[in-house]
């Protein structure tokens, strides 16, 4: 018994460092725990609201639909399905011998509507020497017949000779009035006066615009790329009949590439063209590509859509609608390729900052921005 009634304070007196490192230890963490709360809590409240996703994203690319500017059969295709091409590149050929011979018949009208204005200017010289002509006959007969009334007065000549003399003046004035519309004839037979060049008369303009529109034809019958790109699902062949403006196959461009993102109408209160943003494609995972905001849409989705809901009825569920947001890569460089279509997923960085300060720099802010956008 008193063996271990002496070993007692010595237990208790080695417990006792224990406890004291013990209490240390839950002070600490009574301390750190809280600590870390707070700072996770308020890293979470910093940057909420700054960064917005959505993963209804998809990336587009310009494209065209090649189609003729001619009907014709196709005599030549150059081009594959999936083929990558340059703008000016050939696509397909159209038979060209029909624009060939219309294009031969033209310019042999265009020659002889020229020969029939060199025959109308050779016609209006003619008309001006007849009409010269009728003048100096007039002239001579009005003198011939005012001489016939002189020596009549003077009983000189018989009645006779003077109505001759009248008659003779009237042929000649009838004359000269008939060699007046003879020469404005021939003038509208040209179309212009006889100096005026070919080029710029009407009637040769008319037929020369023909022509240029077969030799514009026989040209569209080689169709080219407008754009590089690549040339999407075609079935195009040889002999195949193409009327003018039928779809003959799609090209797509493989650069200005774009992200098509359809943020629900929540997510848009702090987003602005030209933020930043990143754009992550679902077929390469953890490849990210830096991008910007390029344009907001004006409506939603449903208000382009051909049925767009008819809100005011009576049977009406309030549903978040989703904004179409245009974010351009702004450099697509030599890694992956991407595709139009591609699911991918952006984020942008709105730059809001979400403290008190902020929020009461932004409350003093908005009246004077209200007051800016407001239309005038």
């Amino acid at each position: 018994m008193t063996d271990k009634q002496d070993n007692i304070p010595a237990v208790d007196v080695a417990v006792a460092p224990a406890k004291k490192v013990r209490k240390k230890k839950n002070l600490v963490l009574w301390i750190l725990g809280p600590a870390a709360v707070l700072c996770i809590g308020a890293y979470m409240y910093l940057t909420s609201g700054r960064f917005v996703s959505t993963d209804n994203a998809y990336v587009e690319a310009d494209h065209v639909i090649i189609a003729p500017q001619i009907s014709g059969r196709v005599s030549e295709v150059l081009v594959r399905e999936n083929q990558a091409v340059k703008a000016g590149d050939v696509l397909f050929r159209i038979d060209s011998q029909p624009l060939e011979i219309a294009a031969t018949r033209m310019r042999a009208e265009m020659e002889s509507v020229g020969s029939l204005l060199d025959a109308a200017r050779n016609g209006y010289s003619s008309a001006q020497a007849d009409l010269r002509s009728a003048e100096e006959t007039l002239r001579i007969n009005q003198r011939q017949y005012e001489r016939m009334q002189e020596m009549r007065a003077k009983g000189l000549i018989a009645q006779k000779d003077v109505d001759d003399a009248s008659n003779n003046l009237a042929s000649a004035r009838g004359k000269r009035d008939s060699d007046v519309a003879a020469l404005a004839k021939a003038r509208n037979m040209i179309g212009g006066l006889p100096t005026t060049p070919n080029d710029q008369l009407a009637g040769y303009k008319f037929v020369q615009a023909q022509y240029e529109q077969t030799r514009l034809d026989l040209e569209h019958a080689t169709v080219r790329a407008p754009i590089d790109g690549v040339v999407g699902k075609q079935s195009l062949q040889p002999g195949d009949f193409l009327a003018m403006g039928q779809a003959a196959m799609p090209l797509v461009a493989n650069k200005a590439l774009w992200v098509d993102a359809n943020f629900k109408e929540t997510d848009l209160t702090h987003v602005g063209i030209g933020q930043t943003a990143t754009v992550e494609v679902d077929t390469y995972p953890g490849r990210k590509w830096k991008a910007h905001v390029a344009s907001i849409s004006p409506a939603s989705g449903a208000e382009f859509s051909v049925l767009p809901a008819q809100n005011a009825t009576g049977n009406w569920v309030k549903i978040v609608q989703r904004i179409p947001v245009r974010v351009v890569i702004d450099d697509p460089g030599e890694g992956p390729t991407l595709r139009a279509g591609m699911s991918a997923i952006v984020e942008i960085d709105t730059g809001k900052q979400n403290s008190l300060l902020g929020r009461i720099q932004g409350a003093r802010d908005e009246p004077a921005a209200r007051v800016a956008l407001s239309p005038r």
